[in-house]
């Protein structure tokens, strides 16, 4: 079951003035902190920096409670598979896809 869209990932160029810039934005400190991704929570809500996401651009991460299952729901509906599952720390699970439109949709579980 799809439970909408719960982060937002954006990729930066330099991490270290993008963690500045989204602190003063959001009001919160990070809650995650690493060379490879700087994570926040706000109002239900995680933004995400990733210095690496350029090649997939601005994504929009939607929770699902079977990533698998959706991965492959969205593979037969047309999509083309960018990322497949992996676990990127801490038991949470994403995949990324391109839509038929060549746009880009995250699935986090």
């Amino acid at each position: 079951m799809n439970q909408g869209v719960k982060t937002v990932v954006y990729p930066v160029k330099d991490l270290a003035k993008a963690k500045v810039l989204f602190t003063a934005l959001l009001g919160v400190e990070p809650y995650a902190d690493a060379p490879y991704y700087v994570g926040y929570k706000v109002a239900g809500q995680d933004i995400g920096l990733d210095p690496n996401g350029h090649k997939h651009g601005m994504t929009p991460y939607y929770q699902v409670d079977d990533i698998k299952q959706s991965l492959q729901a969205l593979l037969a509906a047309g999509a083309t598979s960018v990322q497949d599952v992996t676990d990127v720390g801490g038991g949470k699970l994403i995949a990324v896809v391109k839509d038929t439109d060549g746009n880009i949709i995250g699935l986090t579980q």
